[in-house]
């Protein structure tokens, strides 16, 4: 014997799934009765049924002007029937979907200097030719070349590399001059941690304070024990 059996995956989508399908289907039954009266006294039933399956919220006054709202939803605005209390179901405005934010091209091939670099090499070609564009270009280069170490730190990163690299960012219009060395901004840095200014000076008188306290307590415990004074 056969069975039409009718899935949850076949039946019409539920509007708002927390009152389950039967209750949507009662709700949509109101479109069918003719009669004013009982269409009201038919949707203030299903509310109250709504209530019923909620019971813990069943005496909150916000919560039932909610149901009224979702019946409202569910039936489609377009039903003739009056919530209580004057209570005012408008239809929700037509939800413009917001357009589409394109994420931005990322070079996977260059993706370990950053995107701050590809900024970088755009002011450097768009400024005028002379010792300040060399000297800002030589500085690009010398970040590419710390921040492609800093990323790979388990190979050597040469200098032709970088250079390469920085000639195919910027489409053959920037270039270092050759013996340029690349690693200035890197020992920068590292000098930078090392010695901070104001520190060492600091560090040393610290220590010989702690030496000469030190060594004025020594000779007062000799004195106390009776091994400095004359007799």
């Amino acid at each position: 014997m056969a069975f039409d059996l009718e899935y949850n995956s076949q039946a019409e989508k539920l509007v708002i799934p927390e009152h389950g399908r039967h209750v949507q289907q009662l709700i949509r039954h109101v479109h069918k009765i003719e009669d004013k009266a009982e269409r009201q006294q038919f949707a203030e039933q299903v509310i109250r049924l709504m209530h019923q399956m909620n019971p813990h919220n069943k005496n909150v006054t916000e919560y039932r002007n909610r149901l009224w709202k979702h019946f409202f939803t569910i039936a489609g605005h377009d039903v003739d029937v009056t919530p209580p209390n004057g209570l005012e179901i408008e239809p929700p405005k037509a939800n413009k979907k917001p357009d589409k934010v394109e994420y931005p091209y990322h070079d996977e091939k260059f993706r370990h200097y950053g995107l701050n670099v590809k900024s970088l090499i755009k002011k450097a070609i768009e400024m005028e030719e002379g010792p300040i564009k060399d000297g800002f270009v030589e500085t690009i280069a010398s970040f590419m070349k710390m921040a492609y170490k800093n990323w790979n730190r388990e190979h050597y990163v040469s200098d032709e590399i970088v250079l390469e690299d920085l000639k195919i960012m910027s489409g053959g219009k920037l270039s270092v001059p050759e013996n340029t060395s690349l690693d200035t901004l890197a020992k920068a840095v590292r000098n930078k941690r090392r010695a901070k200014p104001g520190q060492g000076g600091h560090s040393n008188n610290r220590h010989n304070s702690r030496s000469n306290n030190s060594r004025h307590r020594g000779r007062n415990d000799h004195k106390r024990r009776g091994g400095g004074g004359r007799r």
